[in-house]
């Protein structure tokens, strides 16, 4: 069963001026509902990207998957998705999550109070693309009588939802009291998220909403092949990565500390490929199998089903190489 909802996940893996608008112009054409940028990593920002996807597709829907609430200002992070908006009208999503340790930590940001900045961000960002003029005096952000600052062009409220990304019960709790939708994690098991819908309808509640009237795609590492062992190598590479260098992802994912601090051991930040290539093997089967959709394309659709029995909305399949287009057309809702 093909699901009728489906996104893509774009990183690092593609050349961005080729390939990567070739897969969009591709997703739209078999029926993908929205395509994903990442940011994550200090390798591509999000935003340039997302533009580039915008300019060359017509319906398809452009998220941030996610940006982070504590390196742009209030004001610019409002005038960068007005301007997306501007460019693929009502068709922009704004993914924003809370960053990461020690990435975050190694550029300078101190996380603390994660809920209450990302609280404080959402209600000045929603506020100001409502064209409100905001003036809010918090920990986090201070503006005095700003506004959007628009002469030539659209002065009506943007229609640009807030996903909050979320790995924890507390985000995904904040998420349901305050944003559009929540950007549920990958590198889980599909079971993780029965706790978290919990987490989320706890926060809806709070405001008299319901948790089936929130949003919720949630990021699946998926790699498809019709040989089978060829898939599976492409996602062990990307888990070895990012099991060491995202600490958060590897503890929900349930991997053992001491596999994570082998596999420290052996990368580099930046890791190499060469790198890579020498710690995937501590990466088993098993844990593919458990918190990634790769294999065959009827393995994959199967575990991505898995995903959708515990509550995804969406699904968004991260790519980290691979044959895109087989991916895209496995899980095209124009399949028959």
């Amino acid at each position: 069963m093909v699901n009728k909802r489906i996104g893509l996940y774009l990183q690092d893996a593609h050349d961005l001026r080729t390939e990567g608008l070739d897969i969009a112009r591709y997703a739209e054409e078999k029926g993908f509902e929205a395509i994903w940028q990442a940011e994550s990593r200090l390798v591509r920002d999000a935003i340039v990207p997302m533009a580039a996807y915008a300019a060359v597709t017509e319906r398809i829907h452009i998220g941030s998957g996610v940006i982070n609430n504590w390196t742009r200002n209030i004001g610019l992070l409002a005038a960068t998705f007005l301007t997306l908006d501007d460019l693929a009208p009502n068709r922009v999503i704004c993914g924003i999550g809370a960053w990461w340790d020690p990435l975050a930590k190694n550029v300078g940001i101190e996380r603390r109070k994660p809920l209450k900045a990302m609280a404080e961000t959402v209600e000045v960002l929603r506020r100001l693309l409502a064209m409100e003029r905001v003036t809010f005096h918090g920990e986090f952000h201070h503006v005095d009588g700003i506004e959007l600052d628009v002469v030539h062009g659209r002065r009506e409220p943007r229609n640009v939802p807030i996903m909050i990304g979320a790995t924890g019960p507390m985000m995904h709790e904040l998420a349901g009291e305050i944003a559009d939708g929540v950007c549920m994690n990958y590198c889980v098991p599909p079971e993780y998220n029965d706790p978290m819908l919990d987490a989320i309808e706890r926060g809806a509640k709070r405001v008299g909403r319901t948790l089936e009237s929130l949003d919720r795609p949630q990021l699946v590492v998926c790699s498809v092949d019709h040989d089978r062992a060829k898939a599976m190598d492409v996602s062990r590479k990307l888990l070895t990565q990012y099991l060491a260098q995202q600490p958060h992802i590897a503890k929900a994912s349930g991997v053992s500390s001491d596999v994570v601090a082998e596999i420290q051991s052996i990368l580099g930040w930046p890791a190499t490929a060469e790198q890579v290539e020498a710690a995937k093997h501590l990466v088993t089967d098993e844990l593919l199998n458990k918190i990634t959709a790769s294999g065959t394309p009827d393995e994959a659709r199967a575990k991505v089903q898995e995903y959708i029995n515990h509550g995804a909305t969406c699904p968004i399949l991260y790519t980290a190489g691979g044959d895109v287009n087989l991916l895209i057309d496995t899980f095209s809702p124009l399949a028959n």
